[in-house]
């Protein structure tokens, strides 16, 4: 078999390459986000953990993706995705290994740091990754496929949870991650470099042996090479931009804006602290609260799909709309019944109805939506710097909201708690109203020029 054989595969056995490497990407994503609710109990009884150290171990790997969100941009620049992704895999079997063979609270900590660093490289290559080497016919849905599976991830995780709690072993619960992080390393290796970065960092001979090897035509490929120049010859100038426009410092303060009340929605606190959450609904034991969040990583993963079916149909105001009422209503619900009391079958069976529709309403609503604005708004020349920050503030708000929380319980109490996460609610529907446009239908040089022109932020989408 000749060489051309071995580095041309077919365009569909390729494209199905890439979609697997995207799901692997998106599931440690969500096993990360998910595993550390079942092994927390177990954790702090073995250490006899007080709610601050407990907080720390969550919101370790909220500090690390901050920091590798930071500088997966360079890394991404400086190294090419593909190798940012497979240092990112080495970390997240480094990472899970450590967790599992951890002997104090503060190892644990450190290897969650290790496992954030890991999440936020991956959370901001991955998607960059995809958006430039799938063909142009399926991107849309490789990308989607990313998202829908890091909820899968979440569910995943729940299940590995429940299926190790009956030997009370969170070690393998942390550890067990290594499994698929091994498999994505490998898959990692096998992949090319992005076409775009090798016409920015190496040439155009590399890339067009890439671009070979995914459209196959050499019409298609010539016509790619001269659409990804004609692109390159307008540099990214984010910083410069930041510092000289005040219109693309809107867009920069929306985008920071909807990260923060995404996570102010309450949506991690249920991932993170789910057994405890229905705890205090009156399930009292591990094994029952662990069943509760494998429901909740199911309504999640379904309530994806809702999102994906109405973006484009309903627009990006009506859903968010509909979404922040929902989760209103769960929230302010959950709190009052922790109120009057969860005492018997009746009121336990209600008290989780309304964290599972919290749940839908999120993943229907502000889970896809905030990341498909964030990317809008921004002027193509400040894309980059744009979601990076919105990247960095998304789990800067994240680390935030997963480090107050049991404080929250201990000092204003639980039903209050979770009103104030309904009001939060609220607050967001209102700044959805008076601030966020509707993009639907509407292109993104539209949207920009609105932006740099001085348009409103609310009426970017209008058409003038």
């Amino acid at each position: 078999m000749n060489a051309i054989t071995l580095d041309v595969p077919s365009s569909r056995r390729y494209g199905l390459f890439v979609c697997v490497m995207a799901a692997l990407a998106g599931l440690l994503f969500g096993l990360d986000i998910g595993v550390i609710s079942g092994a927390l109990p177990f954790i702090a009884k073995e250490y006899a953990l007080s709610d601050t150290l407990q907080e720390w171990i969550v919101s370790s790997m909220m500090v690390g993706a901050a920091v590798g969100a930071v500088g997966a941009g360079w890394l991404s620049w400086r190294m090419g995705r593909r190798y940012s992704l497979g240092l990112a895999a080495v970390m997240f079997v480094a990472g899970s290994v450590w967790s599992a063979l951890s002997g104090s609270p503060e190892s644990i900590i450190g290897a969650r740091l290790l496992l954030g660093l890991a999440v936020g490289v991956a959370s901001f290559t991955a998607p960059l990754y995809l958006s430039e080497i799938a063909p142009r016919q399926v991107r849309g849905a490789m990308i989607s496929a990313y998202q829908l599976m890091i909820t899968v991830g979440i569910l995943g995780a729940f299940l590995s949870n429940i299926g190790l709690s009956y030997i009370g072993s969170w070690r393998w619960m942390l550890g067990v991650i290594a499994i698929p992080a091994v498999l994505f390393l490998l898959g990692v290796l096998a992949l090319p470099d992005s076409p775009r970065w090798l016409l920015q960092r190496k040439g155009e001979k590399e890339a067009r042996t890439v671009l070979q090897r995914l459209l196959g035509s050499a019409e298609e490929v010539d016509a790619e090479v001269r659409e990804i120049n004609a692109q390159l010859a307008q540099p990214a100038q984010g910083w410069k931009l930041f510092r000289t426009s005040a219109n693309f410092r809107r867009s920069i303060a929306l985008g920071a804006t909807l990260q923060i009340l995404q996570q102010l929605t309450g949506i991690n606190v249920v991932m993170y602290y789910a057994p405890r959450i229905f705890g205090l609904a009156g399930f009292a034991t591990h094994e029952q609260q662990l069943w509760c969040t494998v429901i909740v990583g199911l309504v999640n993963v379904l309530a994806t799909f809702g999102a994906i079916a109405l973006v484009d149909r309903w627009g990006r105001k009506p859903i968010l709309y509909v979404g922040c009422a929902t989760m209103a209503i769960g929230m302010g619900t959950l709190g009052w019944l922790l109120h009057a009391g969860v005492a018997g079958g009746a009121s336990q069976m209600l008290a989780v109805s309304m964290l599972l529709v919290f749940i839908a309403g999120f993943a229907m609503s502000a889970g896809p939506l905030v990341w498909i604005l964030c990317s809008e708004i921004q002027p193509m020349q400040g894309r980059d710097f744009g979601i990076a920050i919105s990247t960095f503030v998304n789990w800067a708000a994240n680390m935030i909201v997963a480090a107050t929380f049991l404080s929250l319980l201990s000092t204003i109490g639980e039903s209050h708690t979770f009103v104030l996460y309904a009001l939060l609610n609220i607050i967001f529907a209102c700044v959805v109203y008076l601030f966020v446009p509707e993009t639907r239908g509407v292109s993104l040089e539209h949207i920009e020029r609105n932006l740099m022109a001085g348009q409103r932020l609310r009426e970017l989408g209008a058409k003038v």
